[in-house]
């Protein structure tokens, strides 16, 4: 019987939520390393054996942003043996707010190689491995066969659920994390022992309904909240010791500042994992546009120039149109175009801001998706005079007026 449809196995596993200890320990410890971690060896629960199995632990962090730069820290701290950093960004000064790993000294490096010697000033001890590449499905699952743990902490749905299904193949565990500007969530996947990521979220949500953090805004300090929780889940499990978050959801609202968590179960009648998807962009996307989709959105774009031309001779009394951006309010206050009014994309979306029919409408977002996708609702909504902004805002400041702020 598959271990998905052993519902009595894997129940009990979540209902206990207490798990072996995952890495068995390491060679014996030298004086430094009894010194470095002296007050967490004193600890009882985690003793001389507890930091031996983390100096024997190999853990991978995907992603140096947000919750893999606290993450790192504190497991480079705790002493685990190897730690592993996959990412194929480089460190920009508008991370750096959230991203405490990296420095000012660092922008424009890899990620990877700014997080890594970090760690290495932090704690020489710890081995550090590289991996400055995306990670996709054709090097997900070799890639966890060689660590014994995986922290994930991107912000995409569709790495989440490459990492959860290369996890499950791949036989480990994994800690996952979420943040959005005060909000936060973490818990455990196993699929072999509980619940794994397509328990908690079968489907991906619609395309668009749920803005990442470069267009929603995070509280700093959260990145650390949760990937603190994280890093402290991933220690339990090295050393078997405490109950582990398998089974269950722990939400954080860090503005009231309050904990809730929500039980969850494996759901019997999921399929098994038994393959990675083709194309897990493709699964997260909405269908993507035929040919006459395409030529009806080409019809209905402009670029940045075009717009200024537009809105001088708007000025002149020329021209008579609406110029509406459909950013949230906090994006409007770091840069705007002159002359727009802000209506953002979800308030049109939800039917909360009707925009009027009797005049054109231009749209813009930061980058052109948002407004791209209100334009279409308008036109499924039989606007017949509206336009958008290829490039959004992003290509106003590059190509109309580079003294704006960008972000």
């Amino acid at each position: 019987m598959n271990q998905r449809n052993n519902p009595a196995t894997r129940y009990e596993n979540v209902a206990a939520g207490r798990l072996p200890a995952l890495v068995p320990p390491g060679d014996e410890l030298l004086p430094e390393e009894l010194l470095r971690y002296s007050r967490q060896i004193i600890i009882p629960e985690i003793g001389m054996t507890g930091q031996r199995r983390l100096k024997n632990a190999r853990v991978l962090v995907i992603g140096a942003g947000g919750l893999g730069a606290p993450a790192l820290l504190y497991l480079a701290a705790a002493g685990i043996g190897t730690l592993g950093i996959i990412d194929d960004d480089e460190v920009d000064l508008g991370n750096l707010q959230r991203q405490v790993i990296h420095s000012t000294l660092t922008v424009g490096q890899p990620k990877t190689e700014s997080a890594a010697a970090r760690i290495k000033e932090l704690n020489p001890l710890v081995t550090v491995r590289v991996h400055n590449h995306r990670l996709d499905a054709t090097n997900a699952v070799e890639l966890f066969g060689e660590y014994d743990l995986v922290l994930d902490g991107t912000d995409n749905f569709a790495t989440r659920y490459l990492v959860n299904d290369a996890a499950a193949l791949a036989g480990i565990p994994y800690v996952w994390g979420s943040i959005l500007r005060f909000d936060g969530q973490v818990s455990v996947f196993w699929d072999a022992h509980g619940p794994n990521y397509r328990d908690l979220y079968p489907t991906p949500p619609p395309a668009g309904t749920v803005p990442s953090c470069a267009e929603g805004g995070v509280f700093g300090v959260l990145c650390s909240q949760i990937g603190s929780v994280m890093v402290a889940e991933a220690i339990k499990l090295i050393t078997g010791v405490g109950r582990s978050l398998l089974g269950r959801l722990l939400i954080l609202d860090s503005l009231d500042m309050t904990w809730r968590e929500v039980s969850l179960l494996p759901d019997p009648d999921l399929p098994p994992i038994t393959g990675l998807l083709e194309s897990y962009d493709d699964f997260c996307s909405v269908p993507a546009l035929d040919a006459q989709g395409l030529a009806r959105m080409a019809a209905h774009s402009i670029d940045a120039r075009e717009l200024a031309r537009l809105l001088a001779l708007r000025t002149e009394g020329k021209e008579d149109f609406l110029l509406v951006d459909v950013r949230e309010p906090g994006e409007a206050e770091i840069a705007s175009i002159p002359g727009a009014i802000l209506a953002p994309r979800g308030a049109i979306l939800g039917g909360e801001i009707e925009l009027p029919r009797d005049r054109e409408i231009i749209l813009h977002c930061k980058s052109g998706g948002r407004s791209g996708e209100v334009l279409r609702f308008l036109l499924d909504g039989d606007y017949a005079r509206v336009r958008h902004v290829a490039g959004g805002i992003l290509d106003w400041i590059s190509d109309v007026d580079p003294r704006m702020a960008a972000y």
